[in-house]
């Protein structure tokens, strides 16, 4: 069966606060928790990093990272931007519009890009 290979952003400023180590999305991805339900295959993970920090680096970062995937002789079919970033627009400062972010990287990626990872809190 073919796997889904994935990308995930991760909030740099909350990551290690709201969830150590990503231990969470480790823990939901097999399970296909949360918005890993999306996906029917087998979840690979072939890069996680974070989102490039405030004020919102992340439309050159996620172009840059899917490049460098590529040039390992991978893929990425799917960017996940953790739950950690929409808990840090949600309820933090963080500046980036997700949603305009989200069509922007779809547009210029041609990969779906989904917003949240687990329900974990």
């Amino acid at each position: 069966m073919k796997k889904k290979k994935i990308a995930i952003f991760f909030c740099k400023r909350i990551k290690d606060h709201t969830c150590i180590a990503c231990a969470k999305c480790f823990k939901a991805i097999p399970l296909k928790n949360g918005k890993f339900a999306n996906h029917e295959e087998e979840i690979e993970v072939v890069a996680m990093t974070d989102c490039g920090d405030c004020p919102g680096l992340a439309m050159p970062r996620v172009p840059m990272i899917c490049k460098v995937v590529e040039g390992l002789g991978n893929q990425v079919d799917a960017i996940h931007f953790g739950t950690c970033v929409t808990l840090a627009k949600e309820h933090g400062e963080c500046p980036l519009d997700l949603d305009a972010l989200k069509g922007k990287l779809e547009a210029k990626l041609n990969i779906p890009v989904i917003l949240g990872t687990h329900d974990y809190i």
